[in-house]
């Protein structure tokens, strides 16, 4: 029950934060790569939808930035608040349910008492937590990353659009590079987390296919 900033990971955002930050943000830019259509497209349409989609993945990345700084402000509320509550309980079995609730239920389950009893002690002999919670500079820095992973995976999709003049080289391009990228983030997502990167890439790749595939045939 560290009353310290909340420690998603030392390096601001873990493989999976960073991996459903990218998928999130090809996803959108997508959504509006998708919108073009070969046949009727004009270069005055390409630049509205660049533009939309670089103003798009910004707001939701300063959007997610700010749930990221929310989370972490709840988080650290809530240690403060649980040591304040062990440091207030007498009974010993209280103390070791305030302990328990903030492990995994895994570790939890083969702690023994004499355990619970050294975290404890360590736990009470801590400074004094603040009075309330306050965010970090790595909380800061965090919710930079989220906003700015969101934000770059838009250029990737988009950069065909700039150099190649026939549009439909261009859509068939993007979507190939946001099909790669869906693939290998999901490869890194499955790596993390389930350990079937395979897997998830796969399916990944699978649901750009789907998006792509439904704006091709009502148009795109």
């Amino acid at each position: 029950m560290n009353t310290q900033k909340p420690q998603r990971s030392p390096r601001l955002l873990d493989p999976i934060d960073r991996s459903l930050e990218i998928l999130f943000g090809l996803i959108m830019v997508l959504s509006f790569t998708g919108t073009l259509s070969v046949a009727d497209a004009q270069r005055e349409d390409v630049r509205t939808m660049i533009l939309g989609a670089l103003g798009c993945n910004l707001a939701w990345g300063i959007v997610d930035g700010v749930m990221y700084l929310s989370e972490s402000l709840v988080e650290n509320w809530r240690k403060i608040a649980k040591l304040r509550s062990l440091r207030a309980a007498q009974d010993p079995a209280v103390a070791r349910s305030i302990i328990a609730d903030a492990l995994p239920p895994v570790v939890a389950s083969v702690i023994t008492d004499e355990e619970y009893q050294q975290i404890r002690e360590r736990l009470l002999a801590l400074p004094e937590p603040p009075p309330r919670a306050r965010l970090s500079r790595e909380d800061w820095l965090g919710a930079g990353a989220v906003c700015l992973l969101v934000f770059l995976s838009t250029f990737p999709v988009v950069i065909p659009f700039l150099f190649l003049n026939n549009l439909n080289a261009a859509l068939r391009t993007s979507n190939l590079v946001a099909l790669a990228l869906l693939f290998f983030t999901g490869f890194s997502l499955g790596a993390s987390s389930s350990g079937r990167p395979w897997r998830t890439g796969l399916a990944m790749m699978l649901l750009g296919v789907v998006l792509v595939g439904i704006t091709i045939a009502l148009g795109g």
